[in-house]
Protein backbone atom coordinates (compact mmCIF):
# COMPACT_ATOMS: atom_id res chain seq x y z
CA UNK A 1 0.00 0.00 0.00
CA UNK A 2 3.00 2.20 0.68
CA UNK A 3 4.17 1.89 -2.68
CA UNK A 4 1.05 2.53 -4.20
CA UNK A 5 1.30 5.85 -2.12
CA UNK A 6 4.44 6.94 -3.36
CA UNK A 7 3.31 7.24 -6.89
CA UNK A 8 0.98 10.31 -6.93
CA UNK A 9 2.90 13.40 -6.58
CA UNK A 10 -0.01 15.49 -6.09
CA UNK A 11 -1.13 13.50 -3.28
CA UNK A 12 -0.02 15.83 -0.14
CA UNK A 13 -0.97 19.42 -2.20
CA UNK A 14 -4.70 17.57 -2.73
CA UNK A 15 -4.80 16.50 1.04
CA UNK A 16 -3.58 20.19 1.87
CA UNK A 17 -6.55 21.57 -0.43
CA UNK A 18 -8.68 19.54 0.95
CA UNK A 19 -7.88 20.10 4.63
CA UNK A 20 -8.63 24.12 4.21
CA UNK A 21 -11.93 23.48 2.60
CA UNK A 22 -13.36 21.33 5.58
CA UNK A 23 -12.22 23.85 7.47
CA UNK A 24 -13.74 26.61 5.88
CA UNK A 25 -17.12 24.62 4.90
CA UNK A 26 -19.26 25.91 7.70
CA UNK A 27 -17.27 28.74 8.93
CA UNK A 28 -17.05 32.62 7.26
CA UNK A 29 -14.05 33.62 5.63
CA UNK A 30 -12.52 37.04 7.62
CA UNK A 31 -13.40 40.24 6.30
CA UNK A 32 -10.67 42.32 4.69
CA UNK A 33 -10.47 45.88 5.31
CA UNK A 34 -12.53 47.05 1.88
CA UNK A 35 -15.11 45.06 3.07
CA UNK A 36 -15.32 46.43 6.36
CA UNK A 37 -15.09 49.93 5.24
CA UNK A 38 -17.98 49.17 2.56
CA UNK A 39 -20.16 47.67 5.14
CA UNK A 40 -19.47 50.35 7.96
CA UNK A 41 -20.50 53.16 5.30
CA UNK A 42 -23.56 50.82 4.43
CA UNK A 43 -24.91 51.18 8.36
CA UNK A 44 -24.36 55.01 7.74
CA UNK A 45 -26.40 55.05 4.71
CA UNK A 46 -29.28 53.17 6.45
CA UNK A 47 -29.02 54.96 9.66
CA UNK A 48 -29.67 58.41 7.72
CA UNK A 49 -32.03 56.92 5.60
CA UNK A 50 -30.47 56.65 2.51
CA UNK A 51 -30.45 53.22 2.32
CA UNK A 52 -33.47 50.51 2.76
CA UNK A 53 -33.13 48.59 5.76
CA UNK A 54 -32.90 44.98 6.23
CA UNK A 55 -35.82 42.58 6.21
CA UNK A 56 -35.39 39.64 7.71
CA UNK A 57 -37.24 36.34 6.98
CA UNK A 58 -40.73 37.49 7.36
CA UNK A 59 -40.60 40.61 5.31
CA UNK A 60 -40.41 42.87 8.19
CA UNK A 61 -37.96 45.67 8.39
CA UNK A 62 -34.88 45.53 10.90
CA UNK A 63 -34.18 48.79 12.73
CA UNK A 64 -30.43 50.15 11.74
CA UNK A 65 -30.49 51.37 15.03
CA UNK A 66 -30.49 48.38 16.97
CA UNK A 67 -26.53 47.70 18.86
CA UNK A 68 -25.18 44.73 17.01
CA UNK A 69 -24.67 42.68 19.77
CA UNK A 70 -28.61 42.39 19.74
CA UNK A 71 -28.78 41.69 16.09
CA UNK A 72 -26.23 39.67 15.78
CA UNK A 73 -27.79 35.80 15.86
CA UNK A 74 -25.66 33.07 17.94
CA UNK A 75 -23.96 30.46 15.71
CA UNK A 76 -25.71 27.96 17.66
CA UNK A 77 -29.12 29.36 16.63
CA UNK A 78 -28.78 29.83 13.10
CA UNK A 79 -25.53 29.17 11.22
CA UNK A 80 -27.19 30.91 7.84
CA UNK A 81 -25.67 34.07 9.44
CA UNK A 82 -28.66 36.10 7.69
CA UNK A 83 -30.34 38.87 8.87
CA UNK A 84 -33.01 38.59 11.68
CA UNK A 85 -33.84 39.07 14.61
CA UNK A 86 -36.36 35.98 15.57
CA UNK A 87 -33.77 35.11 18.56
CA UNK A 88 -34.78 37.89 20.15
CA UNK A 89 -38.57 37.42 19.96
CA UNK A 90 -40.12 34.55 22.71
CA UNK A 91 -39.95 31.39 21.53
CA UNK A 92 -42.51 28.33 21.75
CA UNK A 93 -41.72 26.19 24.03
CA UNK A 94 -42.33 22.50 23.74
CA UNK A 95 -44.59 20.68 26.52
CA UNK A 96 -42.83 18.00 27.61
CA UNK A 97 -44.83 15.20 30.21
CA UNK A 98 -43.10 15.53 33.18
CA UNK A 99 -42.50 13.50 35.30
CA UNK A 100 -43.32 14.13 39.71
CA UNK A 101 -40.49 15.55 41.73
CA UNK A 102 -42.16 12.83 44.15
CA UNK A 103 -41.79 9.58 41.86
CA UNK A 104 -39.06 7.25 41.87
CA UNK A 105 -38.42 3.97 41.09
CA UNK A 106 -40.09 1.15 42.91
CA UNK A 107 -38.26 -1.24 45.30
CA UNK A 108 -39.03 -4.38 46.66
CA UNK A 109 -41.19 -7.23 45.53
CA UNK A 110 -44.97 -7.76 44.52
CA UNK A 111 -46.49 -8.84 47.56
CA UNK A 112 -50.29 -9.39 46.64
CA UNK A 113 -48.93 -11.55 43.16
CA UNK A 114 -48.23 -15.07 44.81
CA UNK A 115 -47.22 -17.50 41.50
CA UNK A 116 -47.45 -21.43 42.58
CA UNK A 117 -46.85 -22.27 39.05
CA UNK A 118 -43.49 -22.21 36.75
CA UNK A 119 -44.46 -19.68 34.09
CA UNK A 120 -43.00 -19.52 30.43
CA UNK A 121 -39.89 -17.11 30.25
CA UNK A 122 -39.57 -16.55 34.00
CA UNK A 123 -35.94 -17.04 36.23
CA UNK A 124 -35.20 -20.96 36.09
CA UNK A 125 -33.29 -20.78 38.94
CA UNK A 126 -36.09 -18.37 41.96
CA UNK A 127 -38.93 -18.24 38.76
CA UNK A 128 -39.86 -14.76 39.20
CA UNK A 129 -41.09 -13.00 36.01
CA UNK A 130 -39.26 -10.13 36.10
CA UNK A 131 -35.77 -11.16 35.27
CA UNK A 132 -33.34 -13.88 33.90
CA UNK A 133 -31.44 -16.69 35.71
CA UNK A 134 -27.95 -14.87 34.90
CA UNK A 135 -29.65 -11.66 36.53
CA UNK A 136 -30.60 -13.89 39.54
CA UNK A 137 -29.67 -12.94 42.82
CA UNK A 138 -30.84 -15.54 44.95
CA UNK A 139 -28.59 -18.43 45.59
CA UNK A 140 -27.91 -20.43 42.71
CA UNK A 141 -30.21 -23.83 43.65
CA UNK A 142 -29.31 -27.49 43.30
CA UNK A 143 -32.38 -27.91 41.73
CA UNK A 144 -33.90 -25.00 39.67
CA UNK A 145 -37.55 -23.70 39.89
CA UNK A 146 -38.40 -24.46 36.54
CA UNK A 147 -37.85 -28.37 37.19
CA UNK A 148 -39.13 -28.49 40.44
CA UNK A 149 -42.33 -26.31 40.34
CA UNK A 150 -42.23 -25.09 43.67
CA UNK A 151 -40.38 -22.27 46.07
CA UNK A 152 -41.81 -19.48 43.37
CA UNK A 153 -39.86 -15.92 44.08
CA UNK A 154 -42.43 -13.32 44.17
CA UNK A 155 -42.28 -10.65 40.99
CA UNK A 156 -40.12 -7.40 41.55
CA UNK A 157 -42.11 -4.18 40.87
CA UNK A 158 -41.91 -3.67 37.01
CA UNK A 159 -39.81 -0.14 36.75
CA UNK A 160 -40.87 2.83 34.75
CA UNK A 161 -38.59 5.07 33.04
CA UNK A 162 -38.63 8.07 34.82
CA UNK A 163 -38.24 11.55 33.24
CA UNK A 164 -37.83 14.05 35.44
CA UNK A 165 -37.66 18.12 34.94
CA UNK A 166 -34.92 20.47 36.09
CA UNK A 167 -35.48 20.81 39.70
CA UNK A 168 -36.16 16.54 39.70
CA UNK A 169 -32.80 15.32 37.69
CA UNK A 170 -31.08 17.91 40.54
CA UNK A 171 -32.58 16.97 43.65
CA UNK A 172 -30.62 15.39 46.26
CA UNK A 173 -32.73 13.65 48.22
CA UNK A 174 -35.30 12.48 45.21
CA UNK A 175 -35.66 8.71 46.12
CA UNK A 176 -34.74 8.93 49.14
CA UNK A 177 -36.74 6.86 52.05
CA UNK A 178 -37.07 8.01 55.30
CA UNK A 179 -37.73 4.55 56.62
CA UNK A 180 -34.15 3.20 55.32
CA UNK A 181 -32.84 5.95 58.01
CA UNK A 182 -35.50 4.58 60.95
CA UNK A 183 -33.96 0.92 60.21
CA UNK A 184 -30.52 2.31 60.51
CA UNK A 185 -31.62 4.65 63.82
CA UNK A 186 -33.20 1.21 65.29
CA UNK A 187 -30.05 -1.01 64.83
CA UNK A 188 -28.28 1.14 66.27
CA UNK A 189 -30.19 1.21 69.16
CA UNK A 190 -30.46 -2.40 69.84
CA UNK A 191 -26.41 -2.35 69.52
CA UNK A 192 -26.51 0.08 72.19
CA UNK A 193 -28.69 -1.40 74.50
CA UNK A 194 -26.94 -4.53 74.43
CA UNK A 195 -23.62 -2.89 75.04
CA UNK A 196 -25.32 -1.32 78.23
CA UNK A 197 -26.83 -4.94 79.38
CA UNK A 198 -23.47 -6.56 79.29
CA UNK A 199 -21.71 -3.47 81.18
CA UNK A 200 -24.24 -4.06 84.09
CA UNK A 201 -24.16 -7.34 83.77
CA UNK A 202 -20.29 -7.26 83.98
CA UNK A 203 -20.24 -4.82 87.24
CA UNK A 204 -22.56 -6.85 88.97
CA UNK A 205 -20.17 -9.96 88.24
CA UNK A 206 -17.57 -8.18 89.79
CA UNK A 207 -19.56 -6.57 93.05
CA UNK A 208 -20.23 -9.86 93.53
CA UNK A 209 -17.21 -11.10 93.71
CA UNK A 210 -15.37 -8.20 95.24
CA UNK A 211 -13.06 -6.90 92.56
CA UNK A 212 -15.02 -3.23 91.75
CA UNK A 213 -12.45 -1.75 93.99
CA UNK A 214 -9.63 -2.70 91.73
CA UNK A 215 -10.36 -1.92 88.60
CA UNK A 216 -12.01 0.91 88.85
CA UNK A 217 -9.08 2.98 88.50
CA UNK A 218 -8.88 1.37 84.89
CA UNK A 219 -12.47 2.13 83.85
CA UNK A 220 -11.72 5.73 84.80
CA UNK A 221 -8.13 5.86 82.55
CA UNK A 222 -10.69 4.45 79.58
CA UNK A 223 -13.09 6.88 80.07
CA UNK A 224 -10.27 9.92 80.17
CA UNK A 225 -9.16 8.66 77.12
CA UNK A 226 -12.39 8.27 75.13
CA UNK A 227 -12.84 11.81 76.12
CA UNK A 228 -9.65 13.45 75.06
CA UNK A 229 -10.25 11.35 71.57
CA UNK A 230 -13.51 13.28 71.48
CA UNK A 231 -12.10 16.20 71.95
CA UNK A 232 -9.81 16.36 68.81
CA UNK A 233 -12.47 14.37 66.69
CA UNK A 234 -12.72 17.56 64.16
CA UNK A 235 -8.51 17.91 63.72
CA UNK A 236 -7.60 17.94 60.79
CA UNK A 237 -5.99 14.92 58.73
CA UNK A 238 -7.54 12.22 61.16
CA UNK A 239 -10.26 9.67 61.25
CA UNK A 240 -11.48 9.34 64.32
CA UNK A 241 -12.86 6.04 65.33
CA UNK A 242 -13.50 4.72 69.41
CA UNK A 243 -11.85 1.36 68.56
CA UNK A 244 -8.85 2.51 66.50
CA UNK A 245 -7.49 6.16 65.30
CA UNK A 246 -6.47 6.49 62.15
CA UNK A 247 -4.20 9.25 60.42
CA UNK A 248 -4.48 10.34 56.57
CA UNK A 249 -1.64 11.12 54.45
CA UNK A 250 -2.52 14.32 53.44
CA UNK A 251 1.15 16.12 53.61
CA UNK A 252 4.21 14.50 52.63
CA UNK A 253 5.94 12.65 55.88
CA UNK A 254 9.92 12.47 56.68
CA UNK A 255 9.92 9.01 55.45
CA UNK A 256 9.32 9.94 52.26
CA UNK A 257 12.57 10.84 50.12
CA UNK A 258 12.70 14.51 48.58
CA UNK A 259 12.83 14.83 45.09
CA UNK A 260 16.56 16.54 45.41
CA UNK A 261 17.47 13.55 47.00
CA UNK A 262 16.94 11.04 44.65
CA UNK A 263 19.62 11.42 42.46
CA UNK A 264 22.58 13.15 43.88
CA UNK A 265 24.55 13.68 40.10
CA UNK A 266 24.74 17.42 39.57
CA UNK A 267 24.05 16.57 35.77
CA UNK A 268 20.53 14.99 36.38
CA UNK A 269 17.49 16.41 36.67
CA UNK A 270 16.90 20.18 37.48
CA UNK A 271 15.19 20.78 40.61
CA UNK A 272 13.60 24.22 41.10
CA UNK A 273 13.61 25.07 45.28
CA UNK A 274 10.86 28.03 44.31
CA UNK A 275 8.03 25.69 42.94
CA UNK A 276 9.31 22.50 44.41
CA UNK A 277 9.17 21.36 41.04
CA UNK A 278 11.15 18.57 39.14
CA UNK A 279 10.10 18.19 35.49
CA UNK A 280 12.47 15.73 34.07
CA UNK A 281 13.09 12.40 35.46
CA UNK A 282 16.31 12.10 38.02
CA UNK A 283 16.97 8.91 37.25
CA UNK A 284 17.07 9.38 33.09
CA UNK A 285 21.34 8.92 33.12
CA UNK A 286 21.30 5.41 35.36
CA UNK A 287 20.07 3.78 32.87
CA UNK A 288 16.79 2.74 34.85
CA UNK A 289 13.56 2.06 33.33
CA UNK A 290 10.89 5.00 33.68
CA UNK A 291 8.28 1.92 34.19
CA UNK A 292 10.01 0.84 37.08
CA UNK A 293 11.19 3.64 39.29
CA UNK A 294 9.19 5.10 41.72
CA UNK A 295 8.98 8.96 41.08
CA UNK A 296 9.78 9.27 36.71
CA UNK A 297 9.83 13.14 37.24
CA UNK A 298 6.74 16.09 37.36
CA UNK A 299 6.42 15.47 33.29
CA UNK A 300 5.45 12.15 33.79
CA UNK A 301 2.15 12.51 35.48
CA UNK A 302 1.57 15.81 33.19
CA UNK A 303 1.46 14.05 30.23
CA UNK A 304 -1.42 11.65 31.65
CA UNK A 305 -5.47 11.88 31.14
CA UNK A 306 -7.22 14.83 28.95
CA UNK A 307 -3.61 16.72 28.49
CA UNK A 308 -2.87 15.07 24.98
CA UNK A 309 -6.22 15.74 23.62
CA UNK A 310 -6.28 19.44 25.06
CA UNK A 311 -3.35 20.08 23.93
CA UNK A 312 -4.66 18.33 20.02
CA UNK A 313 -7.62 20.63 19.74
CA UNK A 314 -4.98 23.77 21.09
CA UNK A 315 -3.22 23.17 18.23
CA UNK A 316 -6.27 22.09 15.48
CA UNK A 317 -7.61 26.33 16.85
CA UNK A 318 -4.45 27.46 15.74
CA UNK A 319 -4.50 26.01 12.31
CA UNK A 320 -8.29 27.00 12.37
CA UNK A 321 -7.67 30.44 12.45
CA UNK A 322 -4.46 30.51 10.77
CA UNK A 323 -7.09 29.19 7.26
CA UNK A 324 -9.35 31.86 8.48
CA UNK A 325 -11.89 30.73 10.85
CA UNK A 326 -12.90 32.13 13.83
CA UNK A 327 -11.98 30.20 16.43
CA UNK A 328 -10.67 30.14 20.44
CA UNK A 329 -10.40 27.31 22.68
CA UNK A 330 -10.65 29.61 25.77
CA UNK A 331 -13.69 32.09 24.16
CA UNK A 332 -15.54 29.40 22.52
CA UNK A 333 -14.72 25.69 23.51
CA UNK A 334 -17.93 24.55 22.56
CA UNK A 335 -17.90 25.87 19.04
CA UNK A 336 -14.27 24.31 18.93
CA UNK A 337 -15.04 20.59 19.90
CA UNK A 338 -17.66 20.80 17.34
CA UNK A 339 -15.79 21.87 14.88
CA UNK A 340 -13.29 19.49 16.01
CA UNK A 341 -15.42 16.78 15.62
CA UNK A 342 -16.70 17.67 12.56
CA UNK A 343 -13.42 17.87 10.26
CA UNK A 344 -11.80 14.46 12.05
CA UNK A 345 -14.82 12.56 10.36
CA UNK A 346 -14.76 14.47 7.36
CA UNK A 347 -10.94 14.42 7.49
CA UNK A 348 -11.81 10.01 8.01
CA UNK A 349 -13.98 10.01 4.74
CA UNK A 350 -11.70 11.72 2.54
CA UNK A 351 -8.94 9.70 3.60
CA UNK A 352 -11.10 6.35 2.66
CA UNK A 353 -12.01 7.62 -0.82
CA UNK A 354 -8.99 8.58 -1.81
CA UNK A 355 -7.68 4.50 -0.57
CA UNK A 356 -10.50 3.25 -2.32
CA UNK A 357 -10.13 5.72 -5.55
CA UNK A 358 -6.19 4.50 -5.22
CA UNK A 359 -7.19 0.95 -5.29
CA UNK A 360 -9.68 1.16 -7.89
CA UNK A 361 -6.73 2.37 -10.45
CA UNK A 362 -3.82 0.44 -8.95
CA UNK A 363 -5.30 -2.58 -7.22
CA UNK A 364 -3.53 -4.67 -4.15
CA UNK A 365 -6.95 -5.17 -2.15
CA UNK A 366 -5.85 -8.82 -2.35
CA UNK A 367 -2.60 -8.08 -0.62
CA UNK A 368 -4.34 -6.03 2.31
CA UNK A 369 -6.92 -8.93 3.24
CA UNK A 370 -3.94 -11.46 3.22
CA UNK A 371 -3.39 -12.88 6.71
CA UNK A 372 -0.07 -12.09 8.89
CA UNK A 373 3.39 -13.34 7.90
CA UNK A 374 3.45 -15.60 10.74
CA UNK A 375 0.35 -17.02 10.14
CA UNK A 376 1.15 -17.75 6.40
CA UNK A 377 4.88 -19.03 6.81
CA UNK A 378 5.11 -20.91 10.22
CA UNK A 379 3.60 -20.38 13.80
CA UNK A 380 6.06 -18.93 16.16
CA UNK A 381 6.40 -18.92 19.83
CA UNK A 382 8.36 -16.30 20.56
CA UNK A 383 7.25 -13.61 23.80
CA UNK A 384 7.99 -9.83 23.34
CA UNK A 385 7.23 -7.34 25.58
CA UNK A 386 6.93 -3.44 25.50
CA UNK A 387 6.32 -0.84 27.49
CA UNK A 388 4.51 2.23 27.32
CA UNK A 389 7.49 3.98 25.36
CA UNK A 390 7.69 1.23 22.92
CA UNK A 391 11.07 -0.37 24.51
CA UNK A 392 11.55 -4.31 24.77
CA UNK A 393 11.09 -5.52 27.90
CA UNK A 394 11.29 -9.27 27.51
CA UNK A 395 12.39 -10.79 24.74
CA UNK A 396 13.72 -9.55 21.29
CA UNK A 397 11.67 -8.53 18.03
CA UNK A 398 14.37 -10.28 15.64
CA UNK A 399 17.62 -11.18 15.66
CA UNK A 400 19.84 -8.73 13.65
CA UNK A 401 23.05 -10.15 11.96
CA UNK A 402 26.19 -9.29 13.35
CA UNK A 403 29.46 -10.00 11.98
CA UNK A 404 32.23 -12.47 13.61
CA UNK A 405 34.85 -9.51 13.77
CA UNK A 406 34.83 -6.44 15.90
CA UNK A 407 34.48 -3.05 14.30
CA UNK A 408 35.68 -0.18 14.96
CA UNK A 409 38.49 -1.27 16.80
CA UNK A 410 41.49 1.59 16.57
CA UNK A 411 44.87 0.84 17.93
CA UNK A 412 48.35 1.64 18.18
CA UNK A 413 47.24 5.55 17.43
CA UNK A 414 45.76 4.93 14.14
CA UNK A 415 43.05 7.22 13.57
CA UNK A 416 41.57 5.10 11.18
CA UNK A 417 40.65 1.22 10.71
CA UNK A 418 42.51 -1.58 8.53
CA UNK A 419 40.82 -1.18 5.36
CA UNK A 420 40.61 2.49 4.80
CA UNK A 421 43.02 2.75 2.09
CA UNK A 422 43.78 0.48 -0.81
CA UNK A 423 46.15 0.87 -3.45
CA UNK A 424 48.04 -1.25 -6.20
CA UNK A 425 45.65 -4.26 -4.56
CA UNK A 426 46.87 -3.66 -0.91
CA UNK A 427 44.62 -2.27 1.93
CA UNK A 428 46.35 -0.50 4.84
CA UNK A 429 45.50 2.48 7.11
CA UNK A 430 43.99 6.02 5.56
CA UNK A 431 46.05 7.68 8.09
CA UNK A 432 49.62 6.71 7.81
CA UNK A 433 48.60 5.24 4.26
CA UNK A 434 50.31 1.87 6.32
CA UNK A 435 50.10 -1.46 4.05
CA UNK A 436 51.67 -3.85 7.35
CA UNK A 437 48.43 -4.32 9.63
CA UNK A 438 49.01 -4.00 13.61
CA UNK A 439 52.20 -1.27 12.57
CA UNK A 440 52.15 1.76 14.81
CA UNK A 441 51.13 5.12 12.87
CA UNK A 442 53.85 7.42 11.75
CA UNK A 443 51.13 10.25 10.82
CA UNK A 444 51.72 13.03 8.14
CA UNK A 445 55.24 11.25 8.24
CA UNK A 446 54.60 7.84 6.80
CA UNK A 447 52.18 9.32 4.44
CA UNK A 448 55.17 11.80 2.73
CA UNK A 449 57.37 8.44 3.04
CA UNK A 450 55.26 6.24 1.67
CA UNK A 451 54.22 8.41 -1.43
CA UNK A 452 57.51 8.94 -2.44
CA UNK A 453 59.27 6.85 -5.86
CA UNK A 454 61.25 4.69 -4.32
CA UNK A 455 63.09 1.37 -5.80
CA UNK A 456 61.61 -1.20 -4.27
CA UNK A 457 63.46 -3.12 -1.47
CA UNK A 458 63.39 -6.38 -3.71
CA UNK A 459 64.92 -4.41 -6.42
CA UNK A 460 67.49 -3.27 -4.44
CA UNK A 461 68.61 -6.73 -3.25
CA UNK A 462 69.24 -7.44 -6.92
CA UNK A 463 71.36 -4.52 -7.98
CA UNK A 464 74.74 -5.15 -7.54
CA UNK A 465 76.21 -3.77 -3.40
CA UNK A 466 78.92 -1.22 -3.78
CA UNK A 467 82.15 -1.52 -0.88
CA UNK A 468 80.19 1.01 1.81
CA UNK A 469 82.68 3.66 2.93
CA UNK A 470 83.60 2.98 6.87
CA UNK A 471 81.25 5.64 8.77
CA UNK A 472 81.79 7.64 11.53
CA UNK A 473 80.52 6.88 15.08
CA UNK A 474 78.31 9.92 14.81
CA UNK A 475 76.84 9.09 11.34
CA UNK A 476 76.25 5.28 13.08
CA UNK A 477 74.25 6.84 16.25
CA UNK A 478 72.71 8.73 14.22
CA UNK A 479 71.40 6.07 11.25
CA UNK A 480 68.02 5.19 12.73
CA UNK A 481 67.16 8.74 12.82
CA UNK A 482 67.74 9.12 8.91
CA UNK A 483 64.93 9.10 6.65
CA UNK A 484 66.14 6.76 4.39
CA UNK A 485 66.26 4.32 7.25
CA UNK A 486 62.34 4.79 8.00
CA UNK A 487 61.67 4.65 4.11
CA UNK A 488 63.34 1.07 3.57
CA UNK A 489 61.17 -0.20 7.13
CA UNK A 490 58.24 0.84 5.08
CA UNK A 491 59.69 -1.02 2.02
CA UNK A 492 60.54 -3.57 3.81
CA UNK A 493 57.36 -4.11 5.17
CA UNK A 494 55.32 -3.80 1.91
CA UNK A 495 57.86 -6.44 0.57
CA UNK A 496 56.24 -8.73 3.46
CA UNK A 497 52.51 -7.65 2.61
CA UNK A 498 53.04 -9.43 -1.13
CA UNK A 499 53.92 -12.47 0.37
CA UNK A 500 50.15 -14.94 0.63
CA UNK A 501 48.30 -14.25 4.00
CA UNK A 502 48.10 -17.78 4.92
CA UNK A 503 51.55 -18.14 4.89
CA UNK A 504 53.35 -14.82 6.40
CA UNK A 505 54.02 -14.94 9.74
CA UNK A 506 52.55 -13.58 12.37
CA UNK A 507 55.54 -11.47 13.40
CA UNK A 508 57.22 -10.75 10.10
CA UNK A 509 59.73 -8.30 11.22
CA UNK A 510 61.66 -11.27 13.64
CA UNK A 511 63.05 -14.71 13.50
CA UNK A 512 59.82 -16.86 12.92
CA UNK A 513 60.36 -20.35 14.24
CA UNK A 514 57.88 -23.05 14.93
CA UNK A 515 56.53 -23.34 19.23
CA UNK A 516 57.91 -25.86 20.75
CA UNK A 517 55.91 -28.54 22.67
CA UNK A 518 56.57 -26.27 26.18
CA UNK A 519 55.12 -23.17 24.90
CA UNK A 520 51.97 -24.96 23.09
CA UNK A 521 51.35 -26.25 26.73
CA UNK A 522 51.49 -23.24 28.72
CA UNK A 523 49.71 -21.57 25.87
CA UNK A 524 46.93 -24.11 26.47
CA UNK A 525 46.82 -23.80 30.06
CA UNK A 526 46.77 -19.96 29.89
CA UNK A 527 44.81 -18.79 27.37
CA UNK A 528 40.99 -17.88 28.42
CA UNK A 529 38.26 -19.45 26.74
CA UNK A 530 34.82 -17.68 26.24
CA UNK A 531 32.69 -20.38 27.63
CA UNK A 532 34.13 -21.58 30.89
CA UNK A 533 31.73 -19.69 33.55
CA UNK A 534 34.91 -18.88 35.83
CA UNK A 535 36.40 -16.09 33.58
CA UNK A 536 35.38 -13.49 34.99
CA UNK A 537 36.81 -14.50 37.89
CA UNK A 538 39.99 -15.08 36.51
CA UNK A 539 40.09 -11.96 34.93
CA UNK A 540 39.49 -10.01 38.04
Amino acid sequence: MSSVMTEQPGTTDQTSATSEGILGLDEPKKMTREDCRIKKELEEQRKLGNAPAEVDEEGKDINPHIPQYISSVPWYIDPSKRPTLKHQRPQEEEEVPYSNIGEWYKRGVQENAVTTKFRKGACENCGALTHNKKDCFERPRKVGARFTGSGIAPDEHSQVQLDLDYDGKRDRWNGYDPEDHHRIVEEYAKVDLAKRTLKAQKIQDELASGKLDQIHGEHDSEDEDEDKYADDIDMPGQNFDSKRRITVRNLRIREDTAKYLRNLDPNSAYYDPKTRAMRENPYSNTGMNPDEVGYAGDNFARYSGATITMAQTQLFAWEAYERGSEVHLQADPTKLELLHLSFKDKKEDFKEQQRESILEKYGGQEHLDAPPRELLLAQTEDYVEYSRHGAVLKGLEKAVVRSKYEEDVIINNHMCIWGSYWKDGYWGYKCCHSMVKQSYCTGETGITVNNTDCVPFEEGLTEPQEEEQPKTLLELRNVGFCPRSRGQTQRAHRCIMQIDERKRPYTSLQEVKAPTEEELEAFRMKRCRSDDPMASFLEK
